[in-house]
């Protein structure tokens, strides 16, 4: 360029290029720089020859290679699934007692029920298992149909009234507005409310225990403690599915709501049931 000059100080010729009287010196780039940026485009060639690189229509040249992260993660995930294999085998074939009686089968069961759990339990369970209205909490030891292993596993492969399997746990709790007189549904409610606080009205307590004697004892006891078998939950502790309130309660009196449960063997297969089961009494709450 005409404005390239050689500096005075430095002997060394400028750009050609000022501002505001400064004018940038053309130095060489340094050695060791240049050498390591042909190294890249060395190191670059060899790669888009070596690897999958160059993006074609179906897909990437393969590589001379012929390796890839995904390939690799392929044989990873096929290597993995041959080692399953065989505990899978034995999970089907035995029966969920024996699986918990063997350390390793158990804690493969544990995994898998817990990753079974995630993706077909947590909508309505929580992913905690915490529960929420409506839905049990899975962690206590409040169980409606009993927290043994057997029975977990029967309240899981055939679910709690679903309309898919005909040996589905079943109970419905009648609308009691239709049996009893509204002044009774308050007296019964108050009996209820009594045990684990004061109701409204504590003179309502000593009918509303006869009320309850004479419709609700046969299926939650004569202690109100629940029976398991029927599906009948304990009026006396602190949980409850839909609110434990006075009026709650008498909400559920007059007209209960109820809930479902799918069953999942369908679903999932026998392995998976066994595996969700294994898990969910692992929580602690199981009996």
């Amino acid at each position: 360029m005409a404005d390239r000059k050689i500096d005075e100080v430095t002997g060394v010729e400028t750009t050609g290029h000022e501002w505001d009287g400064i004018r940038e010196l053309d130095n060489p780039m340094p050695r060791w720089w240049l050498w390591v940026f042909y190294a890249t485009i060395v190191w670059a060639i060899g790669y888009v020859i070596a690897y999958p690189a160059i993006p074609l229509i179906n897909g990437p040249t393969p590589g001379l290679l012929d390796w890839s992260s995904r390939g690799q993660l392929r044989q990873e995930m096929a290597a993995a699934d041959v080692s399953r294999q065989g505990l899978l085998e034995q999970v089907k074939a035995k029966d969920i007692h024996e699986i918990v009686a063997d350390d390793t089968l158990r804690q493969f069961a544990i995994a898998g029920g817990e990753a079974a759990f995630k993706v077909n339990c947590v909508q309505c369970h929580g992913s905690g298992a915490q529960g929420a209205p409506g839905y049990p909490n899975l962690n206590d030891d409040d169980w409606l149909w009993g927290g043994t292993l057997d029975d977990i596993e029967t309240t899981i492969r055939h679910g709690v009234r679903s309309m898919d399997d005909e040996d589905t746990r079943y109970s419905e709790m009648p609308v009691f507005a239709d049996v009893l007189e509204p002044e009774q549904i308050k007296e019964v409610a108050a009996y209820v409310v009594s045990f684990t606080g004061t109701p409204h009205d504590p003179s309502l307590i000593p009918a509303g225990e006869e009320v309850f004697a004479e419709n609700c004892s046969a299926c939650h006891g004569d202690d109100a403690k629940g029976i398991i078998e029927m599906g009948a939950p304990n009026l006396t502790d602190a949980i409850w599915f839909y609110g434990s309130s006075e009026d709650e309660i008498t909400r559920q009196i007059e007209n209960p709501k109820h809930g479902v449960m799918p069953a999942w063997e369908a679903r999932l297969g026998d392995s998976t049931v066994k595996q969700l089961a294994i898990y969910v009494h692992s929580l602690g709450g199981g009996e």
